[in-house]
């Protein structure tokens, strides 16, 4: 078993090179070529884009100063932590008939890496994770802003900026959205005791620490699974395999770190002055993730987008899971960027990808991708009001080509169809009226008499290699889904999906959805590798408030088995004086009410949030706690523990393609 401690939900995407710790990798099914089909299609898309247009290229080489040393960064005890060398197959002229030559175009320039100029003072740490980090350069000090993904990675980038430029001391960090790839390297830039010694700002925008937990802990198991599809966990990079995450290469597989904002921003016109560097902010809450803010630099003339503008057609739902985004706040956002600097900025970065340059180029751009969330709304509203179901609406939606033929509105991390359903989600829900799937059969019931009703399983595969042989793969995928959930024994059947899978992967301009395909086929002829994956970091956890805390056990509270129990707690916390508790467990709900006390609780107890903590990771329990001095209790202590033993542990590795 794979013991991966302290990382949050992006962290379980446990690269191509932990997969010998997980599956024996001498047993694994090797993936198979493209159809002539699939080869037909990828070929396709040589003359219907314009690859001759090689701008981005030279963008992204621009300001560039020296690149990661070796290609990777390691632990001390030589555990990669991020290794471009696995890529080196996309160095070739060829595009390989596996690959869609878009997908191989941006996996090319996520190849770029190393320390760069954006202008004067602001220079960027690009391809040491899947984001990117920016550094200005202050009167004193420097301004980091959004340290990627893990510790050793953002310590790495640091170290090659150091080599390269005057070696000032960090005096701000700035986390642009609460999405752990902009936050959990910090601990590789500053330490947590100079910030307490208000050596250095944290500044972030409203909101930021409670989204940045809620989504890595509350969702977390299920998503930390989930991720494994989107970003290929499993995948060995490759012509047939793993080959670009979109926004970047992938994720960096450090320690992920947090340290909580010491400066809040929560007004759009906001404006801060950090060593000499003059901010200005405008909120942008619930486009890119739920708590975000871009950043105008008057001095340079230069806009930082956070997440809002890259060189891609984002998500406004991610496959992973999360909430849900909304394309009408985005395209407004962007809108807002534009009235706001559209008439003097004259370089654009995001935290992502490569900037542009030229005010003459940068409107343009910002103009189109606001284009694209507002035409994705408005369509998909105006197809919902005609009628259309959620499915209906994705294929119906087509994006005018001089806005979707830019490069930078490609879909190489979200897509026009599952954009377009995520507006459909958002305004609409799960169901599609029609009452048939008001409450349908589960998967494995409803699997059992499709297939039945087909004529049995061989009767279904018949029918479905005919239709593999005419590359209806989306249908072969659908079909052999039932005969799959109605017999995940049957071996034939799951290697006829995953053909289907794979052509389907090969196709795909976007990485995700060509991940999610190949990981697919990967479980259906491997099976699911066995590992364990604790989602939430250290730090994560510890900056949770005791309110998300008893959130998040209410969620794992097993109801069933606690629906005959009730018991009363008052809680107190010997590290915060000012906090305590009345909480009341009743018909498999707990129920709490801050600053509240009961006259009568059947148990009280006073701990440190450690302690409480400590007992909920199952590392200790009640009665060594006491034994320790450090929780005191006033009541039945058999009832606290009886609390704790209720939560569930989720099992990380459940089944996604079998029942």
């Amino acid at each position: 078993m794979l013991q991966r401690n302290h990382l949050a939900f992006i962290l379980a995407i446990s690269m191509a090179t932990q997969l010998a710790h997980a599956v024996d990798a001498n047993t694994l099914v090797a993936p198979k070529d493209a159809t002539t089909i699939t080869k037909h299609i990828n070929k396709a898309f040589l003359s219907e884009l314009q690859f001759s247009n090689k701008q981005d290229f030279e963008d992204a080489k621009r300001g560039f100063i020296a690149a990661l040393p070796d290609g990777n960064v390691k632990l001390s005890d030589g555990t990669m932590v991020w290794d471009l060398n696995k890529y080196a197959f996309l160095k070739d002229d060829k595009i390989p008939d596996t690959i869609n030559p878009s997908l191989w175009r941006i996996a090319q320039l996520n190849m770029n890496n190393g320390l760069f100029k954006v202008v004067d003072k602001i220079y960027q740490i690009r391809g040491f994770d899947l984001s990117n980090m920016t550094i200005i350069e202050g009167d004193t000090g420097i301004i980091v802003i959004d340290p990627l993904i893990s510790k050793e990675v953002a310590q790495a980038g640091l170290e090659l900026y150091y080599a390269n430029r005057p070696k000032k001391p960090v005096v701000a960090i700035i986390y642009t959205h609460s999405h752990v790839d902009h936050y959990g390297g910090v601990k590789g830039i500053v330490s947590e005791d100079d910030v307490k010694a208000g050596k250095v700002k944290i500044i972030a925008p409203a909101g930021f620490i409670e989204e940045a937990i809620s989504e890595n802990v509350y969702a977390g198991n299920a998503m930390a699974r989930r991720a494994q599809y989107q970003y290929g966990a499993f995948l060995m990079p490759g012509p047939r395999g793993q080959v670009d995450a979109g926004l970047g290469k992938n994720t960096s597989l450090g320690e992920i770190t947090l340290i909580p904002p010491t400066v809040t921003i929560d007004s759009t016109g906001q404006k801060l002055t950090v060593d000499g560097i003059q901010m200005e902010f405008q909120m942008a809450p619930g486009t890119e993730a739920p708590s975000e803010m871009l950043i105008y630099l008057p001095q340079f003339n230069a806009l930082c987008a956070a997440e809002d503008l890259t060189h891609t057609l984002h998500n406004l739902y991610t496959l992973r899971g999360a909430q849900v985004r909304d394309a009408n706040k985005w395209w407004k956002a962007i809108n807002a960027a534009i009235e706001s600097w559209g008439d003097k900025v004259q370089v654009v970065f995001a935290q992502h990808h490569w900037p542009k340059w030229g005010n003459e180029n940068i409107v343009p751009y910002m103009e189109k991708q606001r284009d694209q969330f507002k035409y994705l709304h408005d369509q998909s509203l105006r197809l919902m009001n005609q009628g259309y179901t959620m499915i209906e609406v994705a294929e119906a939606i087509d994006v005018p080509d001089p806005v979707s033929n830019e490069w930078y509105n490609r879909g190489y991390y979200g897509s026009v169809n599952h954009d377009s359903k995520a507006v459909y989600q958002k305004y609409l829900g799960w169901y599609s009226s029609n009452p048939a799937d008001l409450h349908p059969l589960v998967p494995v019931e409803a699997a059992k008499k499709y297939v039945q009703y087909m004529g049995g399983a061989d009767a279904v595969m018949k029918r479905a290699k005919d239709s593999y042989n005419n590359g209806e793969y989306r249908w072969v995928a659908e079909v052999m889904k039932h005969v799959v959930f109605a017999d995940p024994s049957n071996k034939k059947a799951r290697e006829l999906q995953a053909d289907a899978f794979e052509q389907l992967g090969y196709q795909q301009e976007n990485p995700t959805w060509r991940n999610e395909y190949l990981m697919g086929a990967f479980e259906l002829r491997n099976g699911v590798p066995q590992m364990s994956i604790d989602v939430a970091s250290q730090d994560t956890v510890m900056a949770m408030p005791v309110d998300m805390i008893l959130d998040y056990m209410g969620l794992r509270l097993n109801g069933p088995k606690a629906k005959a129990i009730s018991t009363s707690f008052n809680m107190k916390f010997s590290d915060k004086p000012e906090l305590n508790y009345a909480a009341r467990l009743e018909y498999g709900v707990l129920v709490y009410t801050p600053n509240k006390q009961y006259k009568k609780a059947d148990v009280t107890v006073t701990w440190p949030k450690s302690s409480m903590l400590g007992i909920l990771s199952g590392s200790t329990n009640v009665d060594k706690e006491v034994a320790a001095g450090r929780i005191a209790i006033a009541g039945d202590k058999a009832k606290l523990q009886q609390l704790f033993d209720l939560q569930d542990n989720f099992k990380s590795q459940f089944n996604i393609v079998t029942p």
